[in-house]
């Protein structure tokens, strides 16, 4: 059994999962995000009690974290933009700290679009896939590498933060610095903008939301549409560009936009058949996530499996050049 969190803006989740991925038992509380540091982490303490009090508990033997980020896994901290009581909080010491974990369970820490990219690969859209991009696109983008059938988080835990790289060189400000970013185009807040700016309005009552747009734009309304279609190609270019850096097989695409079904996906190939245009990228194939509610949990349960599948490898590499 693997323990997971999953930390963000709006909840605190944790979980059980088992060696096939299943969630087993789960627990949420409310992200006490406008409150003090010290309020935030016994919440996070809270679910751990909670995770603990099951007759399980005593079979878990590895225990992932995903948190909204920057994170800064080598840290073992995290800085996430939504929570601003905790600025290079050291999250996983103080998990480890508390008295139900189990002396020798180091903690895994990975950002939550990382973690999404390890529960696609191990039990969602990108598995049995070497090479493949997964992209979450939401209030912000974000994403993850699998490479040579690996997860490659980097050094610091955000590799594939591709919601920050420019399409744009002449683009608008980003709150991250620079100009013309991904997130400014592909984003939810992004396509609900624009589609605004174009004269497009929500039912009365309602508010001016993707979804809202994705409806207009099946009903056939050509502002959603255009607010859909400049989104997909924002986000066929990242695409386009990943896949010529790295050689990515599948790009793999969740979040709440991606829940717009094919008025995302559509256009989305049609542009990547522009953008990706050399022979060697020119297979690459979209695909919609496969795991939704619950990736992050099972993705930072991934990344614990993981790190003890690993540790018995080396375990057996030692035994092996010792002659055991």
């Amino acid at each position: 059994m693997y323990a997971a969190l999953d930390i963000g803006g709006t909840k605190i989740a944790g979980a059980l999962v088992d060696e096939r991925g299943t969630v087993v038992h789960r627990v949420e509380l409310p992200t006490p995000a406008r409150e003090s540091t010290h309020r935030m982490a016994r919440t996070v303490d809270a679910v751990i009690d909670a995770l603990s009090a099951t007759p399980v508990w005593g079979t878990v033997r590895g225990l992932g974290i995903a948190s909204a980020g920057p994170v800064d896994t080598a840290a073992g901290s995290v800085s996430p933009v939504n929570i601003p009581a905790w600025r290079a909080f050291p999250l996983v010491e103080s998990v480890r700290a508390h008295p139900m974990v189990f002396a020798g369970i180091a903690p895994v820490l990975l950002g939550d679009a990382v973690a999404m990219t390890a529960a696609e690969h191990w039990l969602g859209a990108a598995r049995g896939v070497d090479n493949a991009l997964c992209m979450v696109v939401s209030t912000g983008v974000g994403g993850g590498y699998v490479l040579g059938g690996r997860l490659l988080p980097g050094p610091s835990g955000n590799a594939g933060h591709i919601g920050h790289i420019s399409v744009d060189l002449d683009g608008a400000p980003c709150v991250c610095g620079g100009r013309g970013c991904v997130e400014g185009y592909a984003s939810g807040t992004a396509i609900a903008r624009y589609a605004v700016q174009a004269g497009w309005a929500p039912q009365p009552g309602s508010e001016p939301t993707a979804a809202a747009v994705a409806a207009s734009a099946r009903a056939g309304d050509e502002r959603a549409l255009a607010a859909y279609d400049r989104s997909a190609r924002a986000l066929a270019a990242a695409i386009a560009g990943s896949a010529t850096l790295l050689e990515i097989e599948v790009a793999v695409i969740g979040g709440g936009v991606a829940q717009a079904g094919e008025t995302l996906f559509t256009p989305l190939r049609r542009h990547l058949r522009a953008y990706a245009a050399l022979d060697f990228v020119r297979g690459i194939e979209v695909r919609p996530a496969a795991l939704a509610r619950d990736a992050g949990l099972v993705g930072a349960a991934a990344a614990a499996r993981q790190r003890l599948l690993d540790a018995g490898e080396g375990v057996t590499r030692t035994a092996l050049a010792a002659g055991g």
